[in-house]
């Protein structure tokens, strides 16, 4: 995401790594379908034991950036999910979707800034870019959703779909649009688009003399100009900013399901976050849940008074803790 930093720089898993491993080897199911001619692979966590065992599906939805899913050196491999998929594995079978013509397994020596995937020529694939937009990602999710609850392994009664930041404008998109979709989790998302983040990160930077924020309104203006296109090599397309600026506040609050919100109040996201929940709280809608962690940021690392973030303190696994208890709960 542009200007964003992607802070997953996750728990490395202590096993030795041979290149020949392969997601199986790691505790993964992988599974490969055809999605308009795409070969799209899909990473199932189960708990052990238990791959075919019925249970509820819960796709995790990840944020932005051409990231392989499985990312390794030479001690092991980072890990796939931000959170330890362990506890919600006990009660359901975890998907996570790849990104489209990124290599599912890469060697993190290879990848560019924050884990980026780039081609022999140093660019971003132009196939990702052709398809680093919401409406691709929603439809091909749902198309994967609608074939693996047809699997004899899982359970129909519950079907979660969790998204964090950019991830989050894709699961309500896709709760929005297919009913088979039981309960959302929405994490670290705005409601009102990704320009407004764009815009709040600059202003806060800004003086009389940058007017950095002054400066995304033209940038806005050209994507809203050239909304179609998709022709840059870098990963966010105007194509992409323009359908990832779309206000997903107008498709959340038609949702009658249960949803969670989460986000940390140190997050740019903020301020729109908040009038969600304060929308919601006006409309009456008693089918949203919010959960605001005080004092951190984007992905959860507190945020020292300085305004440096503390990346000791790694709040992952509370916050997939605390999803668990609300599905419990509904």
């Amino acid at each position: 995401m542009k200007t964003l930093l992607s802070f997953f720089l996750l728990l490395l898993t202590i096993q030795s790594f041979s290149q020949n491993k392969t997601a199986r080897d790691y505790g993964f199911q992988h599974l490969r379908v055809v999605y308009q001619g795409d070969t799209v692979d899909i990473l199932i966590k189960s708990s052990q034991g238990e791959e075919q065992k019925k249970k509820p599906l819960f796709l995790f939805c990840q944020g932005s950036l051409p990231q392989p899913l499985i990312k390794y050196d030479e001690q092991g491999i980072y890990g796939v999910f931000p959170f330890n998929p362990d506890s919600l594995s006990r009660y359901y079978h975890l998907v996570i979707i790849s990104k489209p013509y990124i290599p599912l397994v890469y060697n993190v020596k290879s990848l560019g800034e924050n884990f980026t995937y780039k081609d022999i020529h140093g660019r971003i694939p132009k196939k990702y870019s052709d398809r680093n937009f919401p409406g691709y990602y929603v439809s091909r999710n749902v198309y994967i959703l609608k074939y693996l609850v047809k699997q004899p392994w899982v359970s129909k009664e519950k079907l979660v779909v969790a998204g964090h930041s950019e991830g989050s404008t894709i699961a309500a998109k896709m709760a929005f649009l297919y009913s088979g979709i039981t309960h959302l989790i929405y994490s670290g998302g705005n409601p009102m688009g990704r320009i407004m983040s764009i815009i709040g990160q600059r202003r806060s930077v800004e003086t009389d003399s940058t007017r950095y924020g002054e400066e995304e309104f033209q940038y806005w203006k050209s994507v809203v100009e050239n909304r179609s296109d998709t022709g840059s090599s870098e990963a966010d397309t105007y194509k992409a900013t323009y359908e990832f600026s779309e206000p997903s506040k107008e498709y959340l609050e038609k949702l009658k399901i249960p949803v969670y919100v989460c986000y940390g109040t140190k997050d740019w996201n903020t301020p729109f976050i908040d009038y969600l929940r304060v929308d919601m709280i006006r409309q009456g809608k008693s089918n949203f849940t919010f959960n605001a962690y005080v004092g951190t940021e984007h992905n959860y690392f507190p945020v020292f008074s300085t305004g440096k973030t503390n990346y000791d303190i790694y709040n992952w696994d509370n916050v997939a803790n605390d999803w668990k208890n609300w599905l419990s709960q509904h």
